[in-house]
């Protein structure tokens, strides 16, 4: 414990608390958003890096929950229908994790932030994709390619993959266990990467470890309230909530 409150004050810690458990919340009621949430809230408080560390034991907890909510089949038949775009992040995601130490922070706020708001005001604004003639292996791969170069910076992979998702029509359920499993891909390559990158070691892996339990029980509330609230008005709340952040990291980007 003393070690972690070198790293965060108990406030900036109760904060960071905070923001886990909402980012449990709404990924238990809408399937993602986790990491988008986590890095714009954390990054408030703490620096980029420890921000991206921190989000990477809850990501893979809760993504673990999520994909074999179904059971194993279910998540295997997965991993086999999405195969190109799955491989594609994967690859991508390892080779641009090792980039973070190497922009600078505002470069990297700037990447975070950007991409963020761009989804959030083209789904606030009802933009909905379509793909008249299907999906194609190009397009997958094309997806795979965005997502993982852009989660392996900061953590935020999701965007692309819900636009994707939502473009070739997939049923709901499927699309919160596609997501699962997805992300929790992606969260066991950003843990080996950010593990050589170094922005995840013995100093900031406490920080990560303490946020587990918050966004396990804001997972679990949002998975129990699920079924009770308006989930197209919920999720659009949760857009707004995320454009506020987003602009924020890029104030910070460009303002400091």
């Amino acid at each position: 414990m003393d070690a972690l409150f070198t790293l965060v004050s108990p406030p900036m810690l109760a904060l960071a608390f905070a923001v886990a458990a909402l980012a449990g919340l709404v990924k238990g009621m809408v399937g993602f958003a986790m990491p988008m949430i986590m890095i714009s809230g954390l990054g408030s408080v703490v620096s980029p890096e420890l921000a991206l560390a921190g989000l990477i034991l809850p990501t893979l907890a809760t993504n673990a929950f999520q994909a074999f909510g179904e059971g194993p089949r279910a998540a295997w038949e997965t991993v086999k229908r999405f195969r190109v775009l799955l491989i594609v992040a994967f690859v991508m995601l390892v080779l641009s994790a090792q980039l973070v130490r190497v922009l600078p922070v505002q470069v990297l706020l700037a990447m975070i932030g950007g991409p963020v708001l761009v989804f959030c005001l083209l789904q606030l604004a009802g933009w909905k994709p379509n793909l008249p003639n299907g999906s194609t292996l190009r397009i997958e791969a094309t997806v795979g390619g965005v997502a993982g170069f852009i989660g392996g910076m900061s953590g935020v992979w999701g965007p692309p993959f819900v636009a994707y998702l939502t473009a070739i029509g997939t049923e709901k359920r499927d699309q919160v266990r596609v997501q699962g499993v997805a992300y929790g891909l992606g969260a066991i390559s950003l843990t080996a990467a950010h593990s050589v990158s170094g922005v995840f070691n013995a100093q900031s892996a406490p920080f990560s470890a303490a946020l587990l339990v918050p966004a396990m029980v804001g997972m679990w509330l949002g998975r129990r309230i699920h079924d009770r609230i308006d989930q197209a008005m919920f999720r659009r709340l949760t857009l707004i909530v995320l454009t506020v952040a987003a602009l924020n990291l890029l104030r910070r980007a460009f303002f400091g």
